[in-house]
């Protein structure tokens, strides 16, 4: 029997709490060997509420044997402290977003280079149901996509998911524009709790235009309390010459070039959780994923208790075990991470500056061209 996967995590926020709960669920293949606090009081509280090892100190964490490192610190010191610990000779599994400006994932990228065991757990595209509908995707059904619609993550998510579905390079140009507005909104669930009494608050949403070199277009539309609120609607629409899907339905030619449609059919169970907070507590898993026929996703770690985000770490914690072991690639291809963030950064200017922002050639797009140069 394979080894188990021995990490160590870096922070201890809301973030950090996901690995821990990999590591519970799958006792059999994770280890924890400890977290990582800036202060006792803070390494006393997370041990006691969550019955793990804490530790501040940094030689601890480096003498544990661990297989990488997971930074989940807060998004302006992500890739600094990234770097710090892979400068330590640890190989290190970062948070998102890579980072915050475009001199730093310059930086991330070097690092890269020299050798650096670096990755970015972008989790999204590895969702059962977002990995389910790549899978249709990929089929053709619609032709080649060229249009999509896309409100369902934010930022660098939702770069990384509008790049995969429309098959996006990480080196290929675009111009953006974006403008952000504030429309009343009920609140009804935060990170931390549950609202009932109908509050209104002023929501930022965003609305974003892509438009890539290659022809194809990404309209991007997200609002802040999109992730939680029971009124706001994740949905996709992606058009191509042959069809469109719109969200899990598929309207596409068949073969005679006759109409026809198909759903993408997922299927997940309620678990029920020893949690207070209300987002922990219910949980769909997804239990399977098929498309005419075809199954295009099976639980990875068996049925374990694991939500769609839960379960998408994992496969990340995996593949950069297999990575840092040898047995495997990047759980996440750097440049890909770097781009994601790119394209975040410049969007933010977009809407900072009301103008069409475009993209520049950056230093990880080379490795396309001393690839094509090789060959």
């Amino acid at each position: 029997m394979e080894r188990k996967i021995r990490f160590v995590i870096i922070g201890s926020g809301w973030r950090s709490l996901y690995y821990v709960r990999v590591a519970r669920a799958l006792q059999g293949r994770f280890e924890l060997a400890a977290m990582y606090c800036r202060t006792e009081e803070k390494a006393r509280r997370m041990a006691a509420e969550h019955q793990i090892r804490t530790t501040t100190s940094i030689a601890e964490c480096m003498n544990c044997g661990a297989d990488f490192a997971v930074i989940a610190v807060t998004k302006a010191s992500i890739a600094e402290v990234g770097l710090e610990w892979l400068e330590r000779g640890i190989p290190v599994l970062c948070e998102t977003p890579a980072a915050l400006d475009i001199a730093t994932l310059g930086r991330l990228w070097e690092a890269h280079e020299r050798g650096g065991k670096l990755a970015v757990a972008e989790q999204y595209t590895t969702y059962p149901a977002y990995s389910a509908l790549l899978g249709v995707i990929n089929r053709g059904l619609i032709g080649a996509p060229d249009c999509l619609n896309i409100s369902l993550a934010h930022e660098y998510h939702g770069a990384s998911l509008m790049r995969a579905m429309l098959g996006i390079a990480a080196d290929t140009a675009f111009a953006v524009s974006a403008k952000t507005y504030a429309f009343p909104t009920a609140e009804t669930l935060t990170r931390y709790d549950a609202y009932d009494d109908g509050r209104i608050a002023d929501k930022k949403r965003t609305v974003a235009a892509f438009e890539f070199a290659d022809g194809k277009v990404a309209l991007y539309d997200f609002d802040s309390e999109q992730y939680r609120s029971p009124i706001r609607k994740n949905t996709i629409k992606l058009q191509g010459s042959r069809g469109e899907i719109i969200d899990d339905t598929v309207y596409y030619l068949d073969r005679e070039n006759q109409p026809a449609v198909s759903r993408l059919q997922i299927a997940a169970r309620t678990v029920e959780r020893a949690y207070d907070n209300p987002n922990l507590r219910r949980i769909a898993e997804v239990t399977d994923a098929g498309f005419e026929g075809e199954r295009l996703y099976r639980p990875p770690f068996g049925l374990c208790g694991l939500s769609q985000d839960e379960t998408a770490v994992a496969v990340l914690m995996r593949r950069m075990a297999a990575y840092v072991r040898g047995s495997g690639g990047e759980p996440y291809p750097l440049r890909e991470a770097l781009q994601d963030s790119y394209m975040a950064i410049l969007m933010r200017e977009a809407d900072e500056s009301g103008e069409t922002v475009r993209s520049e050639r950056q230093i990880w797009h080379e490795a396309t061209e001393k690839k094509e140069e090789r060959a």
